[in-house]
């Protein structure tokens, strides 16, 4: 066993001081990474179930869609974190091309370095791009997500930044959860398309409402699993949305 904690790295960015720590839990015998903003958490190695489940499911419904047999598959994830959800995304092979947006340079640092846990790195994998932008300002664009080839439609569009659509990590994305903002993303979907979203909260059926008021169906999937610090189930939510056509 090595230190019971450890600050890995401790940088200020434009939305507040961000810290990658690792610390020894005793009562499970463990590690574990974990993402502060401040002192708020914003992800830990320990808890990634629904990080995974953002992936699976997302892909899970592309494969169940018109774009299933295409294959070559390009996929694009707003929010880097800990690396879980572009992990378990690459497991598929039918993804070509995964671009990860993110925000804060040195959360890229970090899997540069390898300090995270991610095992392999994301940045062995050739068909990984770890993009430095803003999902939010990028979703809202034009131009879209690809700098190469401005207006290119994907096939997933996977999202793990805010809390909940009404919990928000910083104000500029607000609008990005209303019914306008939904229709600039979804001009960057290839019909057919699906859009995930990562909430650590339960459903909110007001925003599934929106939803699908923007796409041709829309819907949420539990995720429960169980917090060992706790030792009680604990329950989040991923909303998918396909794009008609």
């Amino acid at each position: 066993m090595g230190r019971l904690f450890e600050e890995l790295d401790y940088q200020v960015t434009p939305i507040g001081a961000i810290s990658l720590r690792r610390r020894h839990i005793l009562s499970l015998g463990c590690d574990v990474h974990e993402i502060m903003l401040g002192d708020e958490h914003l992800m830990s190695s320990l808890f990634t179930a629904s990080e995974i489940a953002l992936a699976k499911l997302g892909l899970a419904a592309l494969a169940d869609g018109p774009l299933a047999a295409s294959g070559d598959w390009d996929v694009v994830i707003g929010g880097l974190g800990l690396g879980y959800t572009a992990a378990a995304a690459l497991e598929d092979h039918r993804i070509a091309r995964l671009r990860v947006i993110e925000m804060l340079s040195p959360v890229i640092e970090w899997h540069e370095k390898q300090l995270v846990p991610i095992e392999p790195p994301l940045t062995d994998d050739p068909r990984c791009q770890l993009q430095e932008g803003d999902f939010f300002g990028l979703a809202a664009s034009e131009e879209g997500f690809s700098m190469e080839e401005p207006g290119r439609q994907h096939d997933a569009i996977l999202i793990d930044i805010d809390h909940t659509p009404d919990w928000l990590l910083d104000e500029r994305s607000g609008s990005f959860y209303s019914k306008s903002g939904l229709e600039k993303l979804s001009r960057h979907l290839k019909p057919g398309g699906i859009m995930g979203l990562w909430s650590d909260a339960s459903a909110d059926k007001a925003f599934i409402t929106r939803m699908n008021g923007v796409f041709a169906d829309a819907w949420s999937e539990p995720v429960t699993f169980h917090n060992p610090l706790q030792d009680k189930p604990f329950t989040q939510t991923v909303y998918l949305a396909k794009k008609g056509g």
